[in-house]
């Protein structure tokens, strides 16, 4: 089929979903919301993406619970099971569903790392994916030996270099180095299997990688940063980019940008995929739907979550003030941020007293409440209207080029998501932009993405670390400094 606009094919939908994780997504109130540590949820969740013939389900990562004034912020979910632990159960109740794990670059080492995913894609039958991201915050890193030493400019050449490593580990195997035999059993083919030395800046190490190389050859590797050198890191090293950018006009200026830095690293444009993450609600019909949107956002944000996400930009104690009443009319402490810990968004606002003086502007045009402005700039629903509705939606979004798919984040767990797969699938199915069953075993084969030959990628061992990797890896033993 063809796009009647362009005179192109139809471009293939990518859906995902998002576990939601340390954040208010989750309508805790709603009596349907379910328990975000208790297996019985992420495996209701799985299931129902891999009934959807969803490409894949993706874990983030908390390394720390958050604090806000230096007490437990207790008002979204508090702890995160491991992700190798989750993704390891889950392959067992799935057959085909891709595995997304958010590992941490900046705490971990290359050959733990690469060993938990090359068993993990052995185990799921080449179903393994890393979400690689560095740390940004020492809070944070006071979990770890390392600490929160590493400026972003070195976190960033750590995590080249990491994924460099944990690629040169995965294609020391390749993958005919074992040989079965019946009398035998299994035995090594040859005597340099696993054999890998790498010097660099970060990792200094040598030894043998125990584990085989595994169906993919190494796991799809996702990245998430929006920041230039993100961007940069996303178009030499990631399969799939894990966007912010769900609205239509930001989407396709994102999409573009990242895109056209492809060929600079001698990649193809269908070499990375893009995927914003993206919140839905569904109803009976388009005015239905904005109803329940609206009352969704404010049980997300309540009063109490209203006045926490303001300290984040005051950097002061805001308890006393009514979040059903105006802004503080005293400015944010610009200095050294306080107030709260491990929380992502605090990057977001550089130049507080700027942000205070564009939120008081907007409260007073449209005559707001601290809550209410809080519900306005903290994002809306992506998707919203009846199931032809979404589907259309989405569909318009990526044929037109502002995503080659979605991350789905539900407003509910473990059940957010069996609506869309009852409803939106099916249309976008008969449209013929979505897959009606899974044409492949692996979520290479879902991506459409080539599997990487070790003997034409890398060479047997490695004196130096490579300036370009598109996969992670894990090893163990030898020496690290």
């Amino acid at each position: 089929m063809t796009n009647p606009t362009t005179g192109k094919p139809l471009k293939q939908i990518h859906l995902a979903a998002h576990f939601p994780g340390v954040n208010n997504t989750t309508v805790w109130s709603d009596p349907r919301a379910g328990s975000h540590i208790d297996f019985s949820s992420f495996a209701h969740f799985a299931r129902t993406a891999e009934r959807a013939k969803f490409d894949f389900l993706f874990l983030a990562e908390g390394l720390r619970l958050r604090e806000q004034g230096g007490r437990i912020y207790d008002l979204d979910v508090v702890g995160r099971p491991d992700t190798f632990t989750v993704l390891s159960a889950l392959a067992a109740v799935t057959e085909r569903l891709g595995l997304t794990g958010t590992i941490n670059s900046t705490f971990n080492e290359p050959y733990e790392v690469a060993r938990q995913f090359a068993s993990l894609d052995h185990l799921s039958g080449g179903r393994a994916a890393w979400n690689v991201v560095t740390s940004w915050d020492a809070f944070t890193g006071e979990n770890f030996r390392r600490g929160g030493f590493l400026p972003e400019s070195r976190r960033y050449s750590r995590a080249r270099e990491f994924l460099s490593t944990a690629t040169e580990l995965f294609d020391s195997w390749h993958g005919d180095e074992i040989v079965a035999d019946r009398e035998s059993g299994l035995f090594l083919n040859d005597a340099q299997a696993g054999a890998f030395v790498h010097q660099g800046q970060h990792f200094d190490i040598t030894g043998r990688f125990n584990v085989p190389r595994s169906p993919q050859g190494r796991p799809v590797i996702f990245q998430a940063g929006d920041s230039e050198e993100g961007r940069e890191f996303a178009a030499a090293e990631a399969d799939a980019i894990f966007s912010r950018h769900s609205a239509l006009e930001a989407g396709r200026a994102f999409y573009t940008d990242v895109k056209g830095r492809l060929a600079h690293h001698g990649r193809s444009h269908d070499q990375l995929l893009i995927l914003p993450a993206a919140t839905f609600v569904l109803g009976d019909t388009d005015a239905e739907a904005q109803e329940l949107a609206r009352e969704v956002r404010r049980r997300q944000v309540s009063g109490q979550t209203a006045i926490a996400y303001l300290e984040h930009v005051w950097n002061r104690d805001l308890s006393a003030y009514d979040p059903d009443g105006p802004l503080p009319d005293i400015d944010p402490d610009p200095g050294e941020h306080t107030i709260a810990r491990g929380r992502a968004s605090v990057r977001m606002f550089r130049d507080p007293l700027a942000v205070a003086r564009q939120w008081r502007e907007r409260a007073a045009a449209e005559n707001l409440s601290i809550r209410e402005l809080v519900i306005e700039t903290t994002g809306r629903q992506s998707f919203v209207g009846s199931p032809a509705t979404v589907a259309d939606t989405i569909d318009h979004f990526v044929q037109t080029d502002a995503a080659d798919g979605f991350i789905l984040v539900p407003h509910l767990t473990p059940g957010g998501l069996d609506a869309f797969a009852d409803t939106v699938v099916p249309l976008l199915q008969e449209r013929g932009v979505f897959r009606h069953d899974y044409a492949g075993t692996t979520l290479r084969d879902h991506l459409g993405l080539a599997h990487p030959d070790a003997r034409a990628s890398r060479p047997r061992t490695s004196g130096t670390a490579t300036p370009r990797a598109t996969s992670c890896s894990a090893a163990s033993g030898g020496r690290a400094r």
